[in-house]
This record gives C-alpha cells, structure tokens and sequence, in this order.
C-alpha cells in the first residue's frame, strides 16, 4: 500500500489536505535530494484531521523551487483517505500513529507499510526524523521524545523549550526511528491557525540547516521537561458529555484550559452520574490502571487526588473515543533514572 518516489508530485504543493488523495491516492514516500545526503524524514498526516505538517512542508517546497534543499529530506504523507474526510482515522483502520514497528499491532497492513518507511530510511543513513501533529485541546507548542538523550534534547528544543517524554503508547513514530537517529514528535496546537504552520515551518527548515546535531550534555536550564505518567480514558461503556446534559460522566466545559497546569489536589473536573457511577481509567507506563488512585468521587464529583499536571485535555468525543482523554504528566530533571 505504500508508493516510493523521487519526486514532487505534480499538484502537491497547492492542494488542500480533503483533496491530496486525487494527487496521491495512497500512503507515499518522497525522497528529494539535497546538498548534505544524510536525509531528514518527515512525517505529516499521520492522522488525516492534523494538516498543520502538511501545510509546512507545503510551504518549505515552495520557500525551495527554485534553490537547492541543505539537505536531502524524506516526506512520509500518511493518512490521505482520512484526510480526504477530515478525521483522524476512519472507521475501520489503525490509527497511524500506534502501528510503527515497536507496538502491539504487528498483523495490519498499515504495520508492515511502516517496517517498510523505517528499513527504507535506515538503508539512506537517516540524519533525524520529525513528526508532526496537532491536538485539540488548549495546549502550548511542544516537542515529545522517547528516550532521554541529549541530542534528542538540541532537536527538540529547536522547536519549544517545553518537551515531554513518554514510553506509552507503544508504536509511535517517533519511538520508532529512536534506536537510528534522532528522533521527536512535535505537538503544533489547534489546526487552522497559521502561526502553527510558520513555526512547523521554520523548524524543519533549522533542523535542514543543521550540519550535525550536539552530542555534548544538554543544560537543565534550557528545558522545560515533563515525564508521562498515566494515560486517562473514558471506560468504553460509560456515555459522557461537556454540556451538562444526563450522562454518567459529565465533564466541566472549560477542562482544556487545565493543560500544563499544575493542579492541586482536590481540583475539579465534573461529576459522574449518582445512579450508575462510572471512573475514569488512567493506565500507567506498566500497564496498571491507577485511575482510583488519581481521582476521587466523593459527592459524585470528580477530583483530583493527587497533584497533578495533564496535557492534550480535550472536548473533542471522537478523539476520546479514538484515543484518550488526556495525559498525566510530572516534571522530570535530567540525570533521573530512566
């Protein structure tokens, strides 16, 4: 399912994302030849409703038509039929950010298209990889890696100070192409607004002009560093809403403004139903579910019980249904235990 090409695809550059799959109907990879041959990869559209990576390479080929790339770069465009729809992932399909070799879904095609993309770059001496996302909550710009390491770090602080690391899920991008090169995920906002697609921009455009990327211990005082430890989901049987009407759980319309808020213990974020009380799960990095542990229902409220830090907190229910909730975070020194 997956087409290899060297070339830019005639139309590509203009075309709006609910329209790329008349220009190219499946999953492509485009190799592009610059002055450096260590390739940077690139990955946009992972899923189909994220177009800021989109709209940045666009802009990147365009700032380069007439002029010589720094270095050669590699464009993985992914989800193009859900792009076409504007969602996520359609029904049916794997999210394309959880089959990269690494996960637990090894048997879909979509698993063994990416094992392809990973021995394709590993064969070209990949020089660092950047995949590029939006969210739809309230949240900062900021960079993701999954493993701690200092080139890691000087990568993704060309994009935001604030970085996050996480070990969970499994089979992302990023974590992926961690063991060959570095590697970071970058989380650009909302879609639609056009500082996000300049700053995608520009930042891809830092990492071409890098001639290699520092190896020398990162400063403590140049990130701001935080460590997922829990994924919160809404357990699939139970029903919810953000406008108060009857459900069993029912969250507080302003929840996203709670990202990368430290919250106190005792904040907070809705009520669950007196009749038929349903609790949030929050699965740790061992696979525990330590929900019970994190929110308290005294009331029928829903609370924190411990202090707390969430991030991509969302009001979007497709997305909490497709994916989770939020995250659960804590700040993280450099030199902690891994």
């Amino acid at each position: 399912m997956l087409k290899i090409i060297e070339h830019i695809p005639e139309g590509f550059i203009d075309t709006d994302a609910t329209r790329l799959c008349e220009v190219m109907p499946q999953p492509t990879l485009i190799h592009l030849q610059g002055r450096r041959p260590e390739p940077l990869f690139v990955s946009v559209l992972l899923h189909g409703n994220e177009v800021t990576g989109l709209h940045a390479i666009q802009d990147l080929l365009r700032k380069y038509r007439e002029q010589e790339l720094p270095r050669s770069v590699s464009i993985f465009v992914g989800n193009v039929t859900a792009a076409e729809h504007g969602q996520r992932r359609l029904q049916g399909q794997p999210d394309y950010n959880r089959v990269w070799p690494g996960g637990d879904q090894t048997d879909v095609p979509e698993a063994q298209m990416m094992e392809e993309v990973v021995a394709d770059m590993r064969r070209r001496n990949i020089f660092a990889s950047i995949d590029i996302h939006n969210n739809t909550g309230i949240n900062p710009h900021y960079a993701c890696v999954n493993v701690i390491d200092d080139r890691f770090f000087h990568l993704a602080t060309l994009f935001s100070r604030t970085v996050v690391y996480f070990t969970n899920p499994t089979g992302v991008q990023s974590a992926a192409f961690a063991p060959i090169c570095p590697a970071v995920t970058v989380e650009c906002g909302k879609v639609g607004q056009k500082y996000s697609d300049q700053h995608a921009m520009e930042f891809i455009d830092a990492a071409l002009h890098l001639s290699e990327i520092p190896t020398h211990g990162f400063p403590s005082h140049d990130i701001d560093l935080f460590h997922t430890i829990a994924i919160v989901k809404v357990p699939a049987e139970a029903n919810f809403s953000f406008n108060g009407d009857d459900c069993e759980i029912c969250f507080d319309s302003d929840i996203d403004h709670m990202n990368f808020r430290e919250l106190d213990m005792g904040t907070r974020l809705g009520r669950v139903c007196s009749n038929n009380p349903a609790h949030l799960e929050a699965w740790d990095n061992d696979g525990n579910n330590i929900g019970d542990e994190v929110f308290s229902y005294d009331d029928n409220e829903i609370q924190t019980r411990k202090a707390v830090m969430p991030s991509m907190l969302t009001l979007n229910e497709r997305v909490i249904r497709q994916d989770c909730l939020c995250y659960l975070m804590e700040r993280y020194r450099i030199g902690d235990a891994g």
